[in-house]
């Protein structure tokens, strides 16, 4: 259930507004002369400045083998503001959470920031990795399968810069400024890539050899020639096998993870699986930030008191914070601002929802119906899943009609439309 204080209070960049009018260029250039970016003006990166965002689908970034020695095809998806005179922004790279079994990059726990920091002003990316491994030897198993998703993400990071290379850039990129973030196993994979950095430090149980590992920490996954580091990480509910990994002068993070998790360790404990199998001892974020405290590596860390794995996949409040925090934490990196570790309620109004937009839900929050309505002659298909991705009701709708949710439980859901070739998604919140 998404719990709140009051939804105006705690989810005020969905009741209202998310976004601002663009600011011209000629306004951008008198307000940031000294930025990093000439984009910075006090608003891009920081607010809701785009009203919309467009997504380019199941791009082909890479290949690999899974653990069962079959070929797999990489895909990602490019979440970019709509109407941007720019071309050359800062991207964040995304990858999903699932216990490297399952999820997507379609997933609940990442699409809403990769659409929300889009229109920020970022360019977004949300992968596809290779999932699965065998059930025994779960300690090196699960680690191995880690370790293939830090091959694969670092794949993707390579391909953007290849893309900027050899390709004209077709994304609009700065392939200086490139981030990363993940979610549960997707955090495993951001925190290994970034502090799991020398192949004398991976476990003497991890084998190479195995399928899909070729390559070593960078991997076989395709795009060789072009580097996979990253300015910054952005770890949420996650975990390293060791936190001595981390070293002086590796790269800032910023972290979240609920102090009651109960399926990734915020300290150090022993990492289960379906909470009742053991696999091994990992050190999580509160640990994880105690050493980079020590090391004098600079970072963000936001305990979720009292909440169990990723909330903000489910709660309007902390995600809310978690939008927030990301935002202030990147943009001190690209515009040069003093690091902000704390909540910053993020600017909207009721006039800027509604500005320009041509698929509306409303009410949102709402109780037993929604209205839909969308700006396209003929029949659409709308879709309602929960935050796990699992599709739970579908109808067909014309212009506008009134969805009935009198079956749907409290919470937090994706609402997708399909129009001929058109595809747009938004998050609705369910409280009666």
């Amino acid at each position: 259930m998404c719990y709140s204080r009051s939804f105006t209070e705690a989810f005020p960049f969905y009741i209202a507004a998310k976004q601002q009018l663009v600011k011209t260029s000629i306004l951008f250039l008198f307000l940031a002369p000294m930025a990093l970016f000439g984009q910075c003006d006090g608003d891009r990166f920081r607010e809701f400045t785009f009203t919309d965002f467009t997504v380019t689908s199941n791009l082909e970034y890479g290949e690999n083998v899974t653990h069962q020695g079959t070929a797999e095809v990489l895909t990602l998806d490019v979440y970019q503001p709509a109407n941007d005179a720019e071309t050359s922004r800062p991207l964040v790279i995304f990858a999903h959470g699932g216990f490297f079994l399952s999820g997507s990059k379609n997933g609940g726990d990442i699409v809403p920031l990769c659409q929300d920091l889009a229109q920020m002003g970022y360019v977004t990316a949300s992968i596809n990795y290779r999932l699965g491994f065998p059930f025994s030897n779960l300690e090196a198993s699960m680690t191995e399968a880690a370790m293939r998703g830090v091959q694969d993400m670092k794949a993707a990071i390579r391909w953007f810069r290849k893309s900027v290379a050899e390709d004209g850039n077709p994304y609009g990129i700065d392939p200086d400024h490139i981030y990363i973030g993940g979610v549960s196993a997707g955090a495993y994979i951001t925190l290994h890539l970034a502090y799991l950095d020398q192949e004398s430090e991976l476990p003497t149980y991890v084998n190479l050899a195995n399928p899909g590992l070729a390559g070593g920490i960078e991997g076989e996954s395709g795009n060789p020639g072009y580097s996979s580091e990253v300015n910054a990480i952005i770890g949420i509910a996650g975990a390293l096998g060791e936190v001595d990994w981390v070293q002086e002068g590796d790269e800032p993070a910023m972290l979240f993870h609920g102090d009651e998790d109960s399926t990734v360790p915020y300290g150090t404990a022993i990492q289960l699986i379906l909470g009742v199998v053991a696999v091994t001892e990992v050190d999580g974020s509160s640990i994880i930030a105690q050493r980079m405290d020590e090391l004098g590596i600079e970072h963000c860390f936001e305990t979720h008191e009292g909440f169990d794995h990723v909330p903000h996949a489910n709660n309007a409040m902390v995600y809310d914070t978690t939008l927030s925090m990301i935002s202030n934490f990147l943009s001190h990196y690209i515009c040069d601002v003093e690091l902000d570790c704390e909540y910053r309620e993020l600017a909207a109004s009721l006039d800027e929802v509604t500005h320009g937009e041509s698929f509306l839900l409303y009410p949102n929050p709402a109780s037993d119906a929604v209205s839909v309505s969308y700006d396209q002659p003929g029949m659409a298909l709308i879709s309602v899943f929960d935050m796990t991705g699992k599709k739970i009701l579908a109808r067909s709708i014309r212009s506008a009609e009134r969805v009935a949710l009198d079956e749907l439980a409290n919470g937090c859901y994706i609402v997708e439309l399909v129009a001929g070739e058109r595809r747009e998604s938004k998050r609705l919140v369910l409280n009666r």
